[in-house]
Formats: structure tokens, sequence, C-alpha cells
């Protein structure tokens, strides 16, 4: 491993490593700091980025952050790294490839092109050298399309991940809840609850009640309970209806295996979830979600900053050719994203880093309440990332989930997107509203009174279950 050296501020500063670099260049947040990793000036993490600009790509191939021998996430980044897709970007510097990235050469077909060749920690590097609406700029470009009932990442859509939770698990609170958002438009990316009772029979009978909404209404979207992959792979040999796999994921062996996992059983799962044939214009299968401070808070980072080692999961997601990944940018809490600022850049970053990478990439937009952050910062992020063309935002009834205990987006919040910037749903999904008379003739969503017949048959059948 080499030492790094650059002059800022009249002072000249050393780095150790590789890693130190990238943890010296990355904006400022409290878990880096938290981790003691975070550059001790700003003058030290100007000099990091001076370094980072003239450093070759090919560095990060030469020099694995996390060993090779410890770590089956590094294996698996140099071992599938794609030698021809990398070819027309090897001779660049990180400096350099953030200009290539910017220019017009980088169009979507020529970004889906190297996306294989470019490794988690070369989109972090560069990441770290680009202000946000660099960040923007570029998501923007990255066209990532994926598909199950419906075409997700579309250019000029924006689908909506519909989060139905219950303090209780209440099939008939669930079920109205889910009933609200279809109303609203939203859905289209997922149907998915989070479990308060994680347990089998519990979630086979929340997985039952969404399949028969789904089929009762002809919805063309997919449902998903987000239990642990074992519980998954349980549950779809008792035969219950499983649409999409879930599961938490991050950036070190040693993190995923405090979730619970290791690449061996994501395999098992997915080939499991294949086999069913549940999709009708796709067969992407998984669902994952990450989020920065994760590997950090299982004292599972191996040194490396929070950013870097959050880009590290999506290798491990797009090995499984998902449906959705979102990163839920806010959830963990100040001791790692402190503010409203801090959390508006990591969303960036993260959605940056997973669509250049080749995912379909959402966000949770959201915080908790200890958090120096309010909703004015997620209107904010929401409008900046469907700039950036973001494959798919949550929503939740009033935007306060009230299983989790945090604060994220509304269905309201989805309208307003629509109507400022002009996105749409999945083709398949903005059909079937239409079909079922949802939308006005200027294709906004319908405002339809408390006493319309068909709300009230469509509440007493939702609130029918249990």
């Amino acid at each position: 491993m080499a030492s790094h050296t650059a002059t800022a501020g009249g002072e000249r500063h050393r780095f150790d490593d590789l890693k130190s670099v990238l943890a010296a260049a990355t904006p400022r947040r409290s878990g880096d700091e938290l981790a003691g990793l975070a550059a001790s000036s700003d003058a030290q993490r100007v000099a990091a980025r001076f370094v980072l600009a003239d450093l070759p790509l090919r560095s990060f191939l030469n020099e694995a952050v996390v060993p090779y021998e410890v770590d089956e996430v590094t294996r698996l980044i140099i071992d599938t790294h794609d030698a021809a897709a990398f070819a027309p970007i090897a001779h660049l510097t990180v400096g350099g490839f953030r200009e290539w990235l910017l220019s017009h050469e980088a169009d979507a077909a020529a970004l889906a092109a190297v996306a294989p060749g470019i490794t988690p920690e070369m989109a972090a590097a560069v990441c770290k050298l680009m202000r946000n609406q660099d960040l923007i700029a570029v998501a923007r470009k990255c066209r990532v399309i994926a598909g199950f009932r419906n075409t997700l990442g579309l250019e000029g859509r924006l689908a909506t991940r519909l989060q139905p939770n219950h303090p209780t698990d209440d099939l008939r609170g669930i079920a109205a809840a889910t009933l609200d958002g279809l109303l609203y438009g939203t859905g289209d990316a997922v149907i998915g609850i989070n479990p308060a009772s994680d347990n089998v029979p519990n979630c086979i009978a929340l997985l039952e009640m969404l399949d028969e909404l789904r089929q009762r209404y002809s919805i063309p979207t997919q449902s998903c309970v987000l239990t642990h992959v074992t519980n998954a792979l349980e549950i779809m040999k008792r035969g219950a209806p499983v649409d999409l796999v879930f599961q938490s994921i991050a950036g070190t062996e040693a993190a995923n295996r405090g979730f619970g996992i290791d690449l061996a059983i994501l395999r098992e799962s997915h080939e499991a979830a294949l086999s069913l044939k549940r999709g009708t214009v796709g067969q992407n299968v998984m669902y994952f979600e990450t989020g920065q401070g994760a590997a950090l808070s299982a004292d599972a980072h191996h040194g490396l900053d929070q950013q870097t080692v959050e880009t590290r999961a999506y290798a491990v997601a797009r090995a499984f050719n998902p449906l959705l990944v979102n990163t839920v940018v806010g959830f963990i809490g100040p001791e790692y994203l402190y503010d409203g600022k801090q959390i508006i850049r990591a969303g960036l970053e993260d959605h940056f880093c997973g669509k250049l990478l080749g995912l379909p990439m959402g966000c949770d937009v959201c915080y908790t309440n200890h958090a120096e952050a309010d909703q004015d910062d997620m209107d904010t992020l929401m409008t900046l990332l469907t700039v950036a063309g973001v494959t798919f935002l949550i929503a939740v009834p009033g935007a306060d989930d009230v299983m989790l205990n945090y604060q994220s987006l509304s269905f309201h919040d989805a309208l307003y997107l629509r109507s400022v910037l002009g996105v749409k749903a999945a083709p398949e999904f903005e059909t079937w509203l239409e079909q079922m008379d949802l939308k006005d003739r200027s294709g906004r969503i319908r405002a339809l009174p408390p006493q319309d017949e068909r709300v009230v048959r469509l509440i007493a059948e939702a609130t029918s279950h249990g």
C-alpha cells in the first residue's frame, strides 16, 4: 500500500493508504467523525481530493480497501469485474472520470456499457469530487430498466412504494392504508409491508391479504412483506404468494453476517423466487435496502468511510438483478447523518452511485425525530431526486410511519412531484388508474368525495379482512 501526499492551505498532508484518502475526501458527516475517519480540517479534506483526482481508476483494482482473503464482498467485486466494459475508461484518473461522466459523450448508452466495469470504490471516489448538481446531472442520464408486473425506470417515470405499515399488523388497518394509497395513485413500485411481528405465519397472512387485494382489482404491481430472507425461503416452501424477496444488505461480509446473511443464502432465495415465475413483464425478483451507517453501527466497516462502504453494498445488489434497491437515507439517525444537509447529500450520493453501477435505485426520503432535520429538508431531497431520475420513492400515510416511528414521504408528496415535474407512474399502472376512473380528463388523480359509492364499497371490501 502506497502513501499519498498533497499540499493545501500551506500545509503538507499525508495519507497512509487508499481508504484513508477516500475517508478524508468525503464531505463532512457525523458518522465518519464518530468513527474517527473524517478529515481533521477543511484543508485536509481538500488535500485528499487533490490526491483522489490524480489517482488512476486502475488503483482500485490493484489495492483492495477490504482484504480479498477475509471478505466475500471484495471477492465478488474483483472476481466479477468486467475488464472489457472497463476498457474505454481504463486510462482515466478519478478526476478525468468525473469530467467524462459530465460530458455529452457519456450518454445513457455509454453509461450502461461501462457500468459492469465500474467498481463500487471507483463510484464512491468520483462521487467525492462532485457537487450536488453533478450528482444529479449524471444520475439523470443513467437509464436502468427493470420489470415484474410493470416496467420501472423508464424516462419521465417516477414509481412509488406504498408502505401501509401497522403497529399490530392488523389486516384491516393495512388494507385500509393500502386502499388509501391506491386512491392517490401510489404503489406501482411495490406494496411493501414491514411486519411488526416477523414470524412466518403472520407474514403469510399479510402476503395472502395483499395478493387477494391485487387480484380482486387486477392491480399491475407486486407485493412484498419485508421479512428476513430465511423466512422468505420458508414461506415459499409453504406455497404462499411471494412476488419479491426482500433483504437488508451492507458492504462487507462482516456487516452482512450481522444481518444474518451471506451471498450463498441470497443466491438460494433468488433461485427460489425465479422458479415461481410470478412476473408478467419481467422476472426481477429481489428487493434490497441499504443505508449509510449500517456497517459502522455493526462495527463491521473495516476502517472505511460510510459512503464508500455503502456503495460496496450495491455490488451485492447488482449480482442478483433486483427489481428494487433503495437507500433508507436518514433512518439510522443523527449519529451517522446529523442534519438535513448531510441527509440530502447522502441521498444524492447513494442514488448517483447506485445508478452508475447499473441498479434501479430508489430512496426512502426520511429522518428520525431526534435528527436536526424536518419535512422541508425532505421536500428538497425528494424534488432533487426526482429531477435526478430516481426510480422510486417510498410513501406512507401522512408521511408518518406509525409502526417504525420515523418520518418519510406521504401520498400527497407523490402527487406534488407528478404535478410539478410532470413524471408519471409505470405505464401499466397508469393504464390501470385510467381504467379504474381514478384520473380526471387532465390526467390528474381524481378527488373522490367520501360519499362516493365506489369509495364506500372499496373501503367496505378492504376492511372486511380479518
